[in-house]
């Protein structure tokens, strides 16, 4: 189970989108699997001055800045791929990533909604929205029992929600932490 939404690789959304130049994506990806970002970067933004509207380099870009930890950045660049083509899920769904990763998880809900209307079959897109909807009951569970410390119902409830997002080598262990945490910032899963 995934702590928090993950993000679509850039190569599962080029086999998506059909590649036209598929050396400069192939080129990119390496140097991004080769753990040089910074170099994967400079050539996605080379050809992106060349091919502004070209979406499968412009979401490559988002990918990198998302691993770069450039949340900001990544959020604008697949903000803009939605505003550019709002046909295409797999911008949706990053941008998700990104809001969840934040705690943002009513941003991310709504952004995964639009991914899954736009793909009924996107199964990674209905995974991320199930654990959005997990943290949101957990927001939810945590106030009302902050409200009524008395209400014996939450506990139980909060317990399963914590064990759905706690990794299953803590859980064998018995290391559960002792209550949901309010925010979450763990790191984006792909």
């Amino acid at each position: 189970m995934h702590t928090i939404p993950r993000i679509v690789s850039a190569l599962a959304f080029g086999l998506l989108l059909g590649a036209a130049h598929a050396d400069e994506y192939a080129d990119v990806n390496l140097l991004l699997r080769q753990g040089k970002q910074a170099e994967a970067l400079n050539k996605a933004e080379t050809y992106i001055v060349a091919k502004p509207r070209d979406p499968q380099m412009r979401f490559l870009r988002g990918v990198i800045l998302s691993e770069q930890g450039k949340v900001p950045e990544a959020t604008v660049a697949f903000t803009q791929l939605t505003q550019d083509f709002p046909e295409l899920p797999e911008p949706y769904n990053n941008l998700a990533a990104l809001y969840a990763s934040q705690s943002e998880f009513d941003k991310a809900r709504t952004a995964l909604e639009m991914a899954v209307k736009l793909n009924p079959s996107y199964a990674t897109a209905h995974e991320n929205l199930g654990d959005v909807y997990a943290r949101l009951a957990a927001q939810s569970y945590t106030r009302a029992q902050q409200l009524e410390p008395a209400n014996a119902g939450l506990a139980p409830k909060l317990t399963l929600i914590r064990q759905i997002f706690t990794p299953a080598s803590e859980r064998a262990a018995g290391t559960l932490p002792p209550a949901v945490p309010a925010v979450t910032k763990p790191g984006i899963r792909k």
